[in-house]
């Protein structure tokens, strides 16, 4: 009790120290505005900016700085201009620098850090809820996001579509010319009022500026700061297009298990119909993502399963739609369920159909219809998704969903086990965000549906916070009962593993997280940003007896010279249900443990050729010790060779017949960038803990925007017996964007 009330004590004041900066932002659009003007002449993107369009433009030119700190101005100008015909938006940067432009890689999507380049952030209806993320690097690298404006700044890296774009350099300034079309994004021909922002990376400076003034606390593309972007007059309207995109297939693989021989060929195709400007359906026949790099793999010292991250282009566009209820540990929906089996390996997906987008500018709606054929010992299914949101106040919503999926099993298979006939899911939420993005709560209410149940089938949750310039807090409580299915979801810690008896069994919970951070900034010294953080992470059993407490304290610091530091240390007390393994040993008993570790995590200067990383992690695990080290380096050929390894060793030591452990995992990569159309990238991991050695080599030809060549070698061989084959496979796609 005394801990609520001393965080009690620290939100107030902190809130009310803040109610000026909530207030100055509800009018951030009154301050930052621009008029977007039209050019009836050509613009040719060749980095020259020689159009005569272009000096009818003032140029926005007054950026402020955003990271690691607000503290004082930036250290190099940057200049935006905008215009634009019936088909396109354009953005000329000019970029005052000097020097070698820090480019990682040539490598299309590689991401925002690190590499000097300049960013527009688009939120076309205005709304504060969606938007776009388009960023090119100095060596004309695109990448572009889609932004979901949750409070957290929710962002999707994987989103993909088509836009133009050049750049030059001029020695002591570069030039970046931009189009997108107005047919890659969504929005509202009658609306005349867009958000917009400009992000300029420097990566020599290891510094982020804005056009409006973002605090640090916030994300440079969060979407509650974005300036005004006005049209003299409506928006031309996109016309209805239709983007087909087909593909062919085929390959050789090979099963050692089985020592069968296989030879595939595959023809599909994907589409995107624009219905109008703001809806969008996507549709796919036989669809085939054998290019889609391999999950990282990962050491897990938990009892649970690990949330693995959706690679798969048709399910990326507006995926918030659909994934974005409930917290990460526990998702009503996890797009991998469908087409991927819980090891990760393929499920034929016949077809699919997707609806997203805006029905008007406070609703959006997603619609989505699956159908997966039979695979061994799975039967085909068929997934229907259903998820309406309603922008209410400012920046807030209230959003609901229904989830089913249809299992065609035969009358046999029903009898044996009737839970797997079919799993449905229903669920309303309510999220409220301050129009500042600084405060937020919510509250949710799920359910699921399976034959022969009836009661204990509900999730809640609700939760608090709050993220000021210096102070941030996190409440959030969720309560799971033990016939809460999702067959279309991720639940964490529903399924507990009995080692002695070999099941599973379910076991419903109610957890409490809290968070509590601070961070310092100071204006003279190497660190750009110091931040501390106290966590509380409880588990409760039905009856309310405790099931585990985890206890955080943890420091990072950013320094100024792009290198971090992060120290933590941890108690832990856990009560195990059901007998547990960690190693080939006696099973540990069902008991309480407590336990306290201590991690070390340091990162050196990212903008330099040569990098590397070192983690260490000692202490006690259950009633034993855990070790563990990691380390990395990294060298680059700037920009057209990264060559990078990884490795962990982590040694789980316990008492008597309880045994121990060595988990060894090894990931050397290497890419090699041809230009921006060409790369190869040859991806090895060597993990004791799954038994499994796979090597996996890709050749990317993007041979026109959205185009694309693959040619992919995978092979998979047992850690133990070393070397033992287990399969390999040489495959190739060609896609065409038409």
């Amino acid at each position: 009790m005394n801990k609520i009330a001393l965080i009690s004590l620290l939100l107030a004041s902190n809130l009310i120290s803040q109610i000026g900066l909530a207030q100055s932002n509800a009018n951030m659009q009154q301050n930052f505005q621009l008029t977007i003007q039209p050019t009836k002449t050509a613009i040719k993107l060749d980095g020259v900016m020689d159009e005569p369009a272009w000096n009818t433009v003032e140029a926005v030119s007054q950026f402020n700085k955003k990271f690691p700190n607000d503290i004082g101005a930036p250290k190099r100008q940057t200049e935006v201009k905008y215009l634009f015909d019936d088909k396109n938006i354009y953005f000329g940067f000019k970029v005052y620098d000097s020097g070698t432009a820090i480019i990682k890689s040539l490598k299309r999507d590689i991401g925002h850090d690190g590499n000097d380049g300049v960013g527009i952030i688009l939120d076309p209806l205005n709304q504060k809820t969606n938007g776009f993320y388009f960023v090119v690097s100095a060596a004309n690298v695109q990448s572009e996001d889609q932004l979901t404006g949750s409070s957290d700044g929710g962002i999707n890296f994987s989103w993909d579509s088509k836009w133009f774009s050049m750049t030059r350099d001029y020695g002591n300034y570069w030039i970046a010319e931009i189009a997108i079309p107005l047919k890659s994004i969504r929005y509202n021909p009658e609306n005349k009022n867009w958000g917009v922002n400009f992000v300029r990376i420097d990566a020599k400076n290891f510094e982020y500026s804005t056009w409006t003034k973002i605090a640090p606390n916030f994300k440079s593309y969060d979407l509650g700061y974005t300036g005004l972007m006005q049209w003299p007059t409506n928006p031309p309207a996109s016309s209805n297009n239709i983007i087909l995109l087909p593909y062919a297939t085929g390959g050789v693989s090979t099963d050692k298990a089985s020592s069968k021989t296989e030879t595939t060929g595959n023809l599909g195709f994907d589409a995107k119909i624009a219905l109008n400007s703001s809806l969008n359906l996507d549709l796919t026949v036989n669809p085939d993502f054998s290019q889609v790099e391999v999950d990282n793999q990962v050491t897990n010292l938990t009892r649970f399963s690990i949330f693995l991250p959706e690679r798969r282009a048709f399910f990326l566009e507006n995926a918030d739609l659909f994934a974005g209820f409930g917290i990460p540990p526990i998702r009503p929906f996890y797009s991998r369920t469908i087409g991927l089996d819980k090891q990760g390996n393929k499920i034929p997906i016949l077809f699919g159909a997707r609806l997203s987008g805006n029905l008007s500018p406070d609703v959006r709606i997603g619609a989505m219809n699956m159908q997966t054929g039979r695979k061994d010992n799975y039967a085909p299914e068929n997934f229907s998704a259903l998820t309406l949101q309603k922008r209410v106040f400012k920046r807030s919503m209230i959003k609901g969903y229904f989830l089913n999926r249809e299992n065609f099993i035969s009358v046999e298979e029903e009898k044996k086990n009737p839970l797997d006939k079919y799993g449905r899911n229903a669920g309303i939420s309510f999220e409220y965000s301050n129009p500042a993005g600084s405060f937020s709560y919510w509250a949710n209410y799920n359910q699921s549906m399976k034959p022969t149940i009836k009661d204990l089938n509900t999730y809640t949750e609700a939760g608090l916070s709050y993220n000021g310039r210096n102070l941030g807090f996190v409440l959030d409580f969720s309560n799971i009962d033990k016939n809460y299915y999702t067959d279309m979801g991720f639940v964490q810690r529903i399924s507990n593993y009995d080692a002695v008896r070999d099941t599973s069994i379910r076991v419903g919970f109610k957890q409490l997280f809290s968070e509590l951070t601070y961070a310092i900034m100071p204006a003279k010294s190497k660190i750009g940003k110091m931040e501390i953080a106290a966590q509380n992470f409880a588990v409760f059993n039905p009856d309310n007896s405790l099931n585990e407490w985890e206890s955080t304290m943890q420091v990072k610091s950013d320094f100024k010279n792009a290198s971090n530091l992060r120290l933590q240390l941890s108690n832990t007390i856990t009560n195990l249900l059901f007998p547990t393994s960690f190693t080939d040993g006696t099973p540990l008993p069902a008991k309480q443990y407590q336990y306290g570790q201590f991690g070390f995590t340091y990162v050196s200067d990212t903008r330099k050729l040569l990098g590397w990383f070192s983690e260490i992690t000692i202490g006690q695990f259950y009633n034993g010790k855990v070790q563990g080290i990691g380390a990395g380096v990294s060298w680059r050929s700037q920009p057209h060779l990264n060559l990078r390894l990884n490795a962990q060793l982590n040694q789980i030591q316990l008492p008597g017949t309880y045994g121990s452990t060595q988990l060894i995992l090894i990931a050397p990569r290497v890419e090699y960038n041809f230009s921006t159309q060409l790369f190869w990238t040859t991806f090895v991991q060597y993990n004791t803990q799954s038994n499994n050695f796979n090597i996996n080599s890709r050749l990317q030809y993007r041979y026109k925007p959205m185009s694309d060549f693959f040619l992919v070698y995978t092979d998979n061989y047992f850690t133990d017996p070393l070397f033992k084959n287990k399969n390999r496979a040489l495959i190739f796609k060609l896609s065409y964007w038409f």
